[in-house]
């Protein structure tokens, strides 16, 4: 689609506004976003810096796959495939999101990357509209913008002291895609979220002399057919039941199935899983873990203190010199640059608002898929794309 086409016309009929709704990121969030206003009435155009429909997710790990089941997963309007299985893997799920947009016939252009987003009108946040400014010199008017870039955007190492001056490989979990380089060496992996833990089982799996995972929070580890009780259950069960009774109750969910690994250094965590699930710490889904740690196949060992140039110094003061470290430690929103002249950020760089609406003094601003996701990201984002679109018409149509 032509960039043209992204401009409305400024001559309008009295008391309406023809200005699409802009929808910055082409991942799940912003298409999920375009489909549910496309399907009430309202034109919705998805700005995407990526060539193609998700290019984010192709460049994940090969053994990438959903932790919530297929049926859990799916965005408004079209399920999941069938044919994808359960357990729906990197590339189905990018295929997914390729056809989703097609048959929501979704207006989205690509290979435009927004720079900041700025109020139309002197900055009294009245609703007059926005200006968003891309590449290629663009300035696009909408009266509404969605920031749906992600909640993994840009890849994060910590700052660790001596960091510059290690000669070994280090890279982020980003820029890791299967096992076979690793073959015959040996490997720290940092980090004992989901992403860290699967890495290191498959790493362990395909051949690496050694795998240890440095571990900085202990987690809670789950059962897979398991995860999606967690992430639901729990909810709806907080709303009628005290969270130390719903605690309990995650707690022997975690426990079916899986034995205590304490003794072989990774023992179980004494916060609840819920309470720990409501502060955005996710459980760990089991993909391997529990057995590769009691095989002694991967090694649990405490977090990095500090790298040198030969080797890495943990928090206990043991010192290891693997031949790479990968740094599963997380991600970064990216939002500061976009919208953070417009004190709608926390702290944290976390929009101000955790659902879709507008943050105080930037009305028709929104940010979708950046909540905790407590019930799953994919199924939170279908909420709040519903949500959202539901709210959009009541009010302009």
């Amino acid at each position: 689609m032509s960039s043209d086409r992204v401009h409305a016309e400024r001559a309008q009929p009295p008391g309406r506004d023809d200005r699409p709704v802009l929808v910055v990121g082409g991942g799940p969030a912003g298409l999920a976003t375009a489909a549910a206003l496309r399907a009430a009435g309202i034109r919705a155009v998805v700005l995407e810096r990526g060539a193609r429909v998700g290019d984010s997710w192709r460049r994940h790990y090969d053994g990438l796959r959903l932790h919530t089941p297929r049926g859990m997963s799916g965005l408004p309007g079209t399920p999941i495939p069938r044919r994808y299985g359960r357990w729906v893997g990197r590339d189905q799920l990018a295929d997914y999101l390729e056809e989703y947009a097609e048959s929501h016939e979704l207006e989205i252009v690509h290979n435009v990357e927004v720079a900041r987003i700025d109020r139309a009108d002197s900055g009294s946040g009245s609703g007059s509209g926005w200006t968003v400014a891309a590449t290629g010199g663009r300035v696009l008017d909408a009266r509404r913008v969605v920031v749906a870039t992600g909640y993994c955007h840009t890849p994060y190492v910590p700052d660790w002291a001596g960091r510059d001056t290690y000669r070994g490989e280090l890279l982020h979990a980003a820029h890791y895609r299967g096992p076979a380089p690793y073959e015959g060496k040996d490997v720290l992996v940092v980090g004992g979220g989901n992403t860290g833990t699967e890495i290191a089982v498959e790493l362990a799996d395909g051949g690496a002399k050694r795998v240890r995972l440095a571990v900085r929070t202990l987690p809670h580890l789950v059962r897979r057919p398991a995860a999606g009780w967690c992430a639901v259950a729990g909810r709806r069960l907080s709303r009628v039941l005290p969270a130390r009774t719903v605690d309990r109750l995650a707690g022997r969910v975690s426990r079916t199935g899986l034995p205590d690994l304490g003794a072989y250094g990774l023992p179980r965590p004494a916060s609840g899983l819920y309470s720990r699930l409501r502060e955005g710490a996710v459980p760990v889904v089991d993909t391997g873990l529990a057995a590769a740690v009691r095989a002694r196949r991967v090694l649990p060992v405490p977090a990095v203190a500090s790298l040198d140039a030969d080797g890495v110094i943990l928090a206990d003061g043991d010192r290891t010199e693997p031949e790479a470290v990968i740094a599963a430690t997380g991600w970064r929103r990216g939002l500061e640059e976009l919208v953070g002249h417009l004190d709608v950020l926390d702290p944290d760089g976390l929009p101000r608002t955790r659902g879709w609406r507008s943050p105080e003094g930037a009305r028709g601003l929104h940010f979708v898929g950046y909540a905790r996701p407590v019930s799953g990201s994919l199924r939170e984002i279908s909420t709040q794309a519903r949500e959202f679109a539901t709210e959009v018409a009541r009010t302009e149509t």
